[in-house]
């Protein structure tokens, strides 16, 4: 496959060798155009074109970030010599223009101070793009690593979106069929919001916030459809907000704790078993309490589905990092949860 040179090296080309082809004209203070000036500059473009790109096409991606620095400061070192040498070489066709008599006769003689003078063009070359291209890389590096944990994280969150308990599902269809059995006007209101919560669920939270009246919608329909399980009535009591409804929220961000509360509280005992859920708005945020029985045996409804709560502290941390304050706190006959959102 033909390596071509990237747009950023041909610029680094044209930067590095007008700086080079002026620089000569301005410390001589000579700004006539004659031969000397023009062959000379012309040249050392040409090295400084063979440095740069060799160093950006072959030297750094073929040793340095292939972790072989040894190497690459070697080579580097070798073909700014070999540039410089072919440069000044006195067979070279150009020679006389970089090795001109003095004015007392006889050609300049090698000295250290001569040859650091003729390879410092190509040597400040070849350092300038050795640290562009570095810092290029790093952040293209840096982006990628940037896209992967986005990618990441998208699809934990999709996940966690994901794990909602098929149990209230088939609960909740078993209930309204039920109720259509006793011909009950209350089966198709039920059935509907059965199906706005299934819409919410497909669609809505594909979004990365939703207007907290939807949220706020599925909670309400959630806790109707589960208190279908007795006709009694469950001891539940329900405070939530609605003065903010275009408010922006995670969506299935608070479920998780009213599915925990119904699964864990016993509510079916109305002797004992109790849920309190409150939804206060407040400045760009919210604050979530819900408070629920807790039975002195170890009860639980169902063990499958859900999102646990180590989940839902992912989540949050995933959503609202340094911008959430979440309390969850176990006490005898009681579990307690208070969340906290407003994000900066």
């Amino acid at each position: 496959m033909k390596i071509l040179p990237h747009k950023s090296t041909w610029l680094q080309v044209l930067f590095w060798g007008m700086l080079w082809a002026l620089v000569p004209v301005l410390l001589s203070g000579n700004f006539d155009l004659s031969d000397w000036i023009v062959v000379r500059s012309a040249v050392v473009w040409l090295g400084i074109m063979v440095i740069v790109i060799a160093n950006a096409a072959f030297l750094l991606p073929r040793l340095y970030f292939q972790k072989k620095q040894l190497w690459y400061i070697l080579s580097g070192v070798a073909l700014v010599a070999v540039v410089t040498f072919v440069v000044q070489w006195d067979i070279m066709p150009w020679s006389h223009y970089f090795n001109r008599p003095r004015s007392g006769g006889g050609r300049p003689g090698m000295s250290g101070m001569r040859i650091i003078g003729w390879a410092t063009p190509f040597f400040t070359s070849f350092i300038g793009s050795a640290l562009f291209e570095i810092a290029a890389y790093a952040n293209k590096k840096e982006k990628e690593a940037i896209d992967s944990r986005s990618e990441k994280l998208e699809a934990e969150l999709k996940f966690l979106k994901s794990q909602i308990n098929p149990h209230f599902l088939f609960n909740a269809l078993n209930n309204i069929y039920t109720l259509t059995l006793l011909k009950s006007e209350q089966a198709p209101e039920h059935l509907l919001k059965l199906s706005g919560m299934l819409r919410y669920m497909l669609y809505d939270c594909r979004e990365d916030k939703v207007p907290l009246g939807k949220e706020v919608e599925y909670l309400r329909h959630f806790i109707d459809l589960h208190m279908l399980k007795d006709s009694r009535g469950l001891n539940v009591r329900v405070e939530l907000d609605e003065s903010q409804p275009q408010l922006r929220i995670a969506p299935m961000i608070l479920i998780p704790f009213v599915e925990n509360a119904f699964k864990h509280s016993k509510v079916e005992d109305l002797e004992r078993g109790w849920i309190h859920i409150q939804l206060t708005t407040i400045e760009n945020g919210v604050i979530f309490e819900v408070n629920n029985s807790r039975p002195e045996a170890n009860f639980t409804k169902d063990q499958e589905g859900g999102i646990g709560l180590h989940n839902v502290r992912r989540h949050l941390e995933l959503l609202y990092p340094l911008q959430h304050e979440l309390r969850i706190e176990t006490s005898e006959g009681q579990f307690a949860v208070y969340l906290k959102i407003q994000p900066l």
